[in-house]
């Protein structure tokens, strides 16, 4: 397994290795090595084939990854193979591809420039769908009003529109179809939360199993859409129109736990069997289908010891610069830490400015003065710190009495220390060497 994370399923693939007779091998950063060595080529640890599980939709420099799986895959045999798996991540490359093989998705647009992708914007309606190429676990995508402009990057990610396709008139839903190999492992419908219209299960979304109901049509396209775009496995999502079903994605690491929550299957006993197979190994069939009552996420026997050195977390000040990007734009802003916030807010006015929303939802915010607190309308927002992007939903507020027009929550400061004698309102020949405020003598 070439997994840098910790996930559940890369966990449940290794222990199904182990359960079905095989030796499972943990490829992470506290083991792995590549070495040439006059000509010779060796991985380290020894492995005969890998799975590739590695997470490049939400990593800031997916190119790094790609670059360490081509490697590996160039010297062993490798399941979802990284050309593959760079074409399924970004989601425009997977909508040309799929329409080009004749497969029905969502009519879309991605243009590099401002006024062309404006442009375009009338074809959608009033209301469409505004996606960044890169995302996952439905972050980076807005169902918009299209009466206002969009940018064609949100931060540094490149974005597009698509139509809407919706014809659930009480609640919005789509079909994953979990593939490995040339099966359908399970499918199930994902219904969206209360408040949002994104089915993620990440996000809450609700789910059903429909392995045994779903359409043949879309059975038969979410096969064709992973044939297509050579994956190994897949989770193929689907939403269905007035006329047929369209394909949204098709993500080479989709998760296995709402999938076993609906249908009570899991796919990594069938991953492992592919990958044994695929280098000459042999599997009970029996085995498979006793183990994938059973999703085993425990720590695998093959995990290596992680190093005790710790990590630092990079520094954050009391107040910091930061970019704020909405649908619409983008701006610098002060922004406010503050431990004691659970969520991330936003004045109204430059929650406008930028085309923060739309709304997803209201959050009650508890008040000193009022016994019940007050709702606030909540929006995703993508905020810039140092480099690094953040997507939160943020709470949206009048704040035009306060002195930050933007409020920074532990949704952010999870990530960071927060050094509260650091502050981008004031000047370095402001502080003292002990890095306190010096105030002017009278």
């Amino acid at each position: 397994m070439l997994s840098l994370h910790n996930s559940k399923e890369t966990k449940a693939i290794c222990n199904a290795v182990e359960d079905l007779g095989h030796e499972p091998v943990w490829l992470r950063e506290e083991n792995a090595a590549i070495s040439v060595d006059d000509g010779d080529v060796s991985v380290e640890p020894a492995v005969d084939v890998i799975a590739n599980r590695l997470l490049l939709s939400n990593t800031d420099q997916p190119a790094e990854l790609l670059g360490l799986a081509t490697t590996f895959e160039r010297i062993r045999p490798m399941l979802n193979e990284p050309n593959a798996v760079l074409a399924s991540i970004h989601k425009f490359a997977t909508a040309a591809t799929l329409a080009d093989w004749n497969i029905r998705v969502p009519d879309a647009l991605l243009a590099l420039s401002n006024d062309r992708l404006n442009e375009g914007r009338e074809r959608f309606g009033e209301v469409g769908v505004y996606k960044t190429a890169i995302g996952t676990h439905g972050g980076g995508t807005w169902k918009v009003d299209l009466t206002e402009r969009v940018n064609p990057k949100v931060g540094n990610r490149q974005a597009f529109l698509q139509r809407l396709i919706d014809r659930d008139d009480e609640k919005h839903r789509d079909l994953r179809v979990y593939i490995v190999g040339d099966q359908i492992i399970g499918s199930m419908y994902r219904y969206a939360p209360e408040g949002d219209w994104r089915t993620n299960v990440a996000l809450g979304g609700a789910v059903e199993d429909a392995t045994d109901d779903m359409p043949e049509e879309a059975a038969e396209t979410a096969l064709y859409a992973a044939d297509v775009m050579d994956l190994d496995y897949a989770g193929v999502d689907l939403v269905e129109g007035y006329d047929g079903w369209y394909v949204l994605e098709v993500n080479p690491t989709a998760g296995f736990k709402g999938l076993f929550e609906a249908t009570g299957t899991s796919p990594a006993p069938h991953i492992a069997k592919l990958a044994i197979e695929a280098v000459g190994g042999e599997v009970d069939d029996d085995e498979v289908e006793r183990i994938s009552a059973t999703l085993d996420d425990s720590r695998p026997s093959c995990a290596p010891m992680p190093k005790p050195t710790p990590t630092e977390q990079p520094v954050i000040g009391y107040i910091e610069e930061v970019v704020v990007t909405g649908t619409s734009g983008s701006d610098q802003a002060l922004a406010k830490s503050d431990t004691g916030a659970t969520r991330t807010s936003i004045d109204t006015q430059l929650a406008a400015e930028i085309g923060a929303g739309p709304i997803k939802s209201m959050t009650r915010v508890k008040s000193g003065s009022m016994k019940g607190g007050k709702a606030r309308p909540v929006v995703d927002l993508v905020i810039g710190i140092g480099g690094n992007q953040h997507t939160v939903t943020a709470s949206v507020e009048d704040r035009g009495h306060m002195e930050y027009p933007l409020l920074l929550g532990r949704d952010i400061l999870t990530d960071y220390r927060v050094d509260v004698r650091k502050r981008a309102d004031v000047e370095e020949t402001e502080r003292g060497e002990a890095g306190e405020i010096l105030e002017e003598e009278e």
